[in-house]
């Protein structure tokens, strides 16, 4: 391993030459940044430790120098300054640490330690994502296990038909995607796919939303509405979290089903729709059903083909092909090269239960990339929460003080956002000064 150290005093270029030949690195020492950059060119280091400010070229220069040389360098910044500005702009530009002078040893030891740990990795693993090779589309279902491959043979008895179908499942579990992959692996592709969050709806608009409405019907309607069934024409309606449909609003499901007909709120025409219904739930509709919640000739109505998608615990084999795909289709969305996995981090992945499902993982994953800098996904980066308990004091009556709970709430609504910080601001409901203001309090990086 070839570290390059390059600083203009030399006691610190002495000291850590001693301190990283004795650790068995090939040590090599340059005390301007010219010098610095002709060696990182003939020697390629897999490492450089570079002061920030150098009698000829300022740092921040030279890191950006290094990394168009070769990406693949890591690069640890030390300086006696300690200005914000000049810290977010070194990570900013592809530092992977920034140590303050007097150089703490030890600090500087872990540092390159995880650099180390890195690229052994790199080499060893073979969980790993290349373009070339996996070419999965935004909207593929991934799994090969054998409740999803019974799975994807049932999709494929539904696309020659408009059969009704009912998926049921966990939330999380992708059953949107799979009502995708029926209607546009069917005869209706070509034709509309019109979604319905039946849950985000109160029951007076939940009505207007899927039939529409005519101009005057209501206060608020100062025009005439087409809804969701009219909109669909001859393709599929998605009727998502169909088990909170109120009662009155299933008879009206149920007689389109039967009649394949229905009127806009407040109109007496008559509008038919061939439009084919995918519903979905993760409730229990034949309990409901029982209960008196559900109506069940409708609930027979809708299961003409039931699709149950198991929960993520119940499927680990497709861990390692769903965190393939996320890496690379999270990467693209924050135009990032992919990375890899280490076989600890995959194998914390494994050990979880997954009470989110797919859903959490994908934000798992969105969350580990955004801290990786490495190259390579590390168990540290992986942050999951096994249950409720995670967020409440522990036995040793600890608590997090508020401002640690802040600053956990402002990083997942940046997560959440993908890091767009305007998003961010909407979900937090703050401005962006004051998102602003609290990323460089918290020292939030990756988002500075």
């Amino acid at each position: 391993m070839k570290v390059l150290i390059i600083d203009d005093q030399d006691a610190i270029l002495e000291s850590l030459s001693m301190f990283f030949s004795e650790k068995g690195y090939d040590a090599i020492t340059a005390a301007y940044g010219k010098e610095g950059i002709k060696k990182v060119e003939a020697e390629m280091p897999d490492i450089v430790i570079l002061d920030i400010r150098l009698p000829d070229i300022n740092g921040i220069e030279i890191l950006k120098k290094i990394k168009s040389i070769n990406d693949n360098i890591f690069v640890i910044m030390i300086t006696a300054f300690h200005d914000m500005e000049t810290t977010i702009e070194a990570m900013k530009y592809g530092a992977y640490d920034y140590i303050h002078k007097p150089i703490n040893i030890k600090e500087l030891d872990v540092s390159v330690h995880k650099v180390v740990e890195a690229l052994n990795l790199k080499n060893k693993l073979t969980l790993y994502v290349d373009d070339q090779k996996i070419q999965y589309k935004m909207d593929t279902i991934i799994g090969k296990s054998k409740p999803m491959q019974e799975i994807f043979k049932i999709i494929g008895l539904t696309c020659n038909n408009k059969a009704t179908v009912l998926i049921q499942g966990e939330t999380g579990t992708g059953k949107e995607l799979i009502a995708k992959a029926i209607h546009y692996n069917s005869i209706l592709k070509d034709e509309p796919f019109v979604s319905v969050n039946c849950s985000a709806l109160v029951e007076t608009l939940l009505e207007s939303e899927l039939f529409g409405h005519e101009k005057g019907a209501f206060t608020s309607a100062i025009n005439l509405k087409k809804g969701k069934f009219e909109l669909a024409g001859n393709g599929t309606i998605f009727l998502d979290e169909v088990g909170e449909l109120p009662l009155g609003t299933q008879v009206k499901i149920l007689r389109f089903l039967q009649e394949k007909e229905f009127e806009r709120v407040g109109g007496e025409k008559t509008i038919r729709s061939n439009a084919r219904i995918i519903a979905a739930t993760n409730k229990n509709l034949a309990q409901m059903v029982n209960e008196g919640k559900f109506r069940e000739d409708l609930f027979f109505r809708l299961k003409v083909i039931t699709i149950n998608v198991p929960p993520l615990r119940d499927r680990k084999a497709d861990i390692p092909l769903l965190v393939n795909f996320f890496i690379q289709k999270i990467s693209k969305e924050l135009h990032k090269k992919p990375k890899r996995i280490s076989s600890k981090a995959l194998n914390k992945l494994l050990n979880y239960d997954w009470p989110g499902n797919v859903r959490e993982l994908e934000n798992v994953m969105m969350h580990a990339l955004v801290l990786a800098r490495e190259g390579v996904i590390l168990e540290d980066h992986i942050s999951i929460f096994p249950n409720e308990e995670s967020f409440l004091p522990d036995k040793t009556d600890s608590f997090k003080s508020l401002e640690e709970v802040e600053k956990e709430h402002i990083i997942k609504a940046l997560i959440k956002a993908k890091g767009n910080k305007g998003k961010a601001c909407e979900l937090l409901k703050i401005s962006r000064p004051t998102l602003r203001k609290k990323i460089e309090r918290y020292n939030i990086k990756n988002f500075q």
